[in-house]
């Protein structure tokens, strides 16, 4: 991608509207990667958006993400389709940041045309893989308004599902850095694919845990019904908050998963060059933060309770960053604050 100023305004401009969370912390990621990724994480808002606009039926939902997705398997764009997407969607945002995302698609995908050969090649990667996911969540679960709740069935299922969602981004995440930061030469690019896959799965599966409660008055149960049945529990079970203390062994057996995921996360940022801060950071940061939003959801009285919403402390987050800022993401320090997390969970 070109990284003249008018480029990088256009981009981080488009970002502002759309992610400011996001958008500080694409600005701990080194240059030569920035801009790669921030766009990579408008295309997937886009998609994500797309699959999530629940004012219009499930198959044109689903025919338009595909005809999102098909622009990432053609030779040029079809900016046609781009327009039918945005006008058919534009109207029924309920948020005003994905309404400015849709808007500005067709800038996005000029940002996109400037991109080397090989960016848009891990682009295109990233984009066929990451929509599966959408495209499960449209396919496998009834509709957000019918009153039924439907799981996944086993936790192959899930594991597949995590991949989509989110592995698959640690495997882009190391293809893109692997091709742009000298420092990554030496890494063997299939081996820390894989351990940046295990890394996507466990924030996926924080995300699930902490999310159960609204998933489930949507109609959505991740927890694989093969678990709650061992549990002697049903998916619609999981409405009735009364019913925590019976599920607390399927919730435990899942944080355990999602903790030996972020091990190897762990294992994945540890083995970053100690001069590539940047990028040990932007590791670091969402582990480290995941371990602390797992701590909470195990000890939550109300998990199943829609209307609570885990989080981290903003506190926290400041000294997270703050410690290892510090210390220059010190492997010695770091490690010291995960394995003082890790110890918790037995």
């Amino acid at each position: 991608m070109s990284t003249d100023p008018a480029t990088e305004e256009l981009l981080h401009g488009i970002l502002k509207q759309v992610s400011r969370s996001f958008y500080l912390t694409l600005n701990v990621l080194p240059v030569g990667v920035r801009d790669q990724m921030a766009l990579s994480y408008l295309f997937a808002r886009a998609a994500d958006t797309i699959a999530d606009t629940d004012l219009i039926g499930r198959a044109q939902r689903l025919e338009y993400l595909n005809r999102f997705r098909a622009q990432f398997t053609t030779a040029g764009i079809d900016w046609k389709a781009i327009q039918e997407i945005q006008a058919a969607l534009v109207p029924h945002q309920k948020d005003s940041a994905e309404g400015v995302l849709l808007q500005r698609l067709e800038d996005c995908f000029k940002l996109y045309e400037r991109c080397s050969a090989g960016d848009r090649g891990r682009i295109q990667w990233l984009m066929k893989v990451l929509p599966e996911g959408m495209e499960m969540d449209l396919t496998r679960f009834p509709s957000e308004s019918n009153g039924q709740v439907t799981a996944l069935s086993t936790l192959d299922e899930l594991d597949r599902y995590t991949y989509y969602v989110a592995g698959c981004v640690g495997e882009f995440w190391t293809r893109m850095v692997c091709a742009h930061r000298p420092a990554m030469s030496r890494w063997n690019v299939a081996e820390m694919s894989a351990l940046g896959v295990r890394f996507g799965k466990g924030l996926q599966l924080t995300n699930i845990v902490k999310d159960i409660a609204r998933d489930l008055h949507d109609g959505r149960c991740y927890v694989p019904g093969s678990l709650l049945e061992q549990a002697g529990l049903k998916p619609a079970d999981l409405l009735c908050e009364g019913n925590l203390p019976k599920f607390r062994p399927v919730l435990d057996q899942l944080i355990t998963l999602a903790m030996e995921h972020l091990d190897q996360g762990w294992a994945y940022a540890m083995a970053i060059p100690v001069s590539e801060i940047r990028q040990r950071l932007a590791c670091i940061w969402p582990i480290l933060l995941a371990g602390e939003t797992l701590k909470r959801v195990a000890a939550a009285p109300d998990l199943l309770n829609p209307a609570v919403n885990v989080k981290v402390p903003r506190g926290i987050v400041y000294r997270v960053m703050a410690v290892t800022t510090l210390t220059c993401a010190n492997a010695f320090v770091a490690t010291s604050y995960w394995e003082r997390l890790r110890s918790q969970f037995g």
